[in-house]
């Protein structure tokens, strides 16, 4: 998800229902040994999606639109060719026994909006389409494990999160179909290399006063600044697709990351952007920094987002792109939104109430910051935030909130989070503000932010340095090798 500062959300619009398709392809002489999707992009006599499922013996029977509303029947073909027109209800298709062939068309071109795009169903402009995977698939209602499917794309160009084989072939797993991130169909490419990962972009849309290059310039500096935070980039491969906005000038205007596998960007940006304005963008850096900590099963959004979007403000310190003062004036003026968003609410009636709201946003960014801070007091300023989350990458992509507080435990070496989380949701969302900043010496006053010498000062010096002040030791070298102290 993006920061709270999101200046709108962007409706879906309504899908829109479209006739299936004609004659059935030759059956292959044997059975497939995986569940093969044929996706063609057609332009007559109006863009659309052509999507053909070749069913494996033993497939369930159930299907299912993640995001239903697109189509309103499939056609169902047996193995003698006869065709069965089955219904959509509520994003589920039941198909009859000896069913063989899916197929349905998805069409693309009444999503075109007259004024920018839809991140999730829209396009950028020509020949070029933006949308999710679950808006168009349809995929097994229950994904087994061992199920593997096979994808290809015809027609068009497409960057989809995956990477294809030198036969352009996708090999996946149903389960990568339950959220199969951002897709692109069209558009322009080009790559960022990093030491060790790559981003491969898609640009949809032109701009008026950036190439291709300044763009991928862009996410290369952006993608830099998550190594202030992490030790390497968190995914070898990310695919980023990048969309201009007429009539905008703002360089970030909406992100969102999808937890596909491996995620997904996408990023909406002013038609109207310079090179210069992107010097104050925070927006990729943010969607950026939701790699640096694992998908949070179930959805956790105030510690991912708060996660997100104190890191945002640090990562930019470290890497010189923002003063300290400047740093901690977004923060003090964030914590204020969300003060004034939360009224005299707990935090806990807080994070309930919505998962895009700035009290959402802001009460975890406060949290992610008294974190950091405590496991930096209690080691002696030799451990931090930014371990827990290597702890965590070394156990996987995906965590549990549980888990999350047991990485804690481990890098601080003794019991913190849940007496820590405790003191924050119980009480008044931002009742520890006031204490914790004037601990790390930040104070407002008529001249604005001023950072001063108090208590923790020094740790306040270390976190955004990034790693540890060299005044008050070094930092551990290796997270995932942290245990518990007895």
């Amino acid at each position: 998800m993006s920061h709270a500062r999101i200046r709108s959300m962007l409706p879906l619009l309504c899908l829109v229902t479209l006739s299936c398709l004609g004659g059935v392809r030759p059956r292959a002489a044997k059975d497939p040994a995986a569940l093969r999707y044929n996706l063609t992009y057609v332009r007559e006599p109006t863009p659309a999606l052509d999507v053909e499922v070749v069913l494996v013996r033993g497939t369930p029977r159930t299907f299912r639109f993640t995001r239903p509303g697109g189509v309103d029947s499939v056609s169902a073909f047996r193995e003698d060719g006869e065709r069965l027109d089955v219904p959509v209800r509520d994003g589920l298709v039941q198909l009859p026994r000896d069913i063989r062939f899916l197929r349905y068309r998805y069409a693309l071109e009444p999503r075109r909006r007259g004024h920018g795009s839809d991140l999730f169903a829209g396009s950028a402009e020509d020949d070029a389409w933006h949308l999710t995977g679950r808006t168009y698939l349809i995929r097994p209602n229950l994904a087994p494990p061992d199920l593997r499917v096979e994808l290809v794309v015809e027609g068009i160009d497409a960057l989809l999160p995956w990477q294809p084989d030198d036969k352009g072939l996708y090999h996946l797993r149903a389960e990568d179909l339950v959220d199969s991130g951002f897709h692109a169909f069209g558009g322009r490419r080009c790559q960022v290399v990093l030491q060790d990962a790559v981003l491969d972009v898609a640009v949809l849309g032109h701009f008026t006063h950036l190439d291709d290059a300044r763009v991928c310039h862009w996410l290369k500096r952006t993608a830099d600044e998550v190594l202030t935070v992490r030790r390497a980039f968190p995914y070898p491969r990310v695919t980023v697709r990048v969309i201009s906005v007429p009539g905008r000038d703002g360089p970030g205007l909406f992100g969102m990351v999808l937890w596909s596998s491996p995620p997904s960007i996408s990023l909406l940006v002013g038609q109207d952007a310079t090179e210069a304005s992107f010097e104050r963008d925070w927006v990729a850096l943010h969607e950026m920094l939701h790699l640096a900590h694992p998908a949070i099963l179930p959805r956790v959004p105030w510690l991912s987002e708060g996660l997100a979007t104190y890191l945002t403000e640090m990562a930019q310190v470290r890497s010189g792109r923002q003063s300290a003062q400047r740093a901690w004036g977004e923060l003090v003026d964030g914590f204020a939104r969300g003060r004034d968003a939360s009224q005299a609410r707990t935090m806990k009636e807080v994070v309930a109430d919505s998962d895009f709201s700035p009290g959402t946003y802001w009460t975890g960014a406060l949290f992610a910051l008294h974190l950091d801070v405590e496991i930096r007091r209690v080691t002696g300023n030799r451990r931090h935030l930014e371990d827990v989350l290597e702890w965590l990458a070394a156990r996987g992509s995906t965590s549990t909130f549980g888990a999350f507080g047991v990485a804690v435990d481990e890098v601080a070496g003794q019991p913190l989070f849940d007496a820590l989380l405790a003191r924050h949701l119980e009480r008044p969302a931002f009742v520890e503000q006031e204490g914790l900043l004037q601990a790390l010496g930040v104070t407002t006053g008529a001249d604005g932010i001023q950072l001063v010498p108090a208590r923790d000062s020094a740790l306040r010096e270390a976190l955004e340095s990034g790693g540890c002040n060299p005044r008050a030791g070094s930092c551990v070298s290796d997270a995932s090798a942290i245990h518990r102290h007895p």
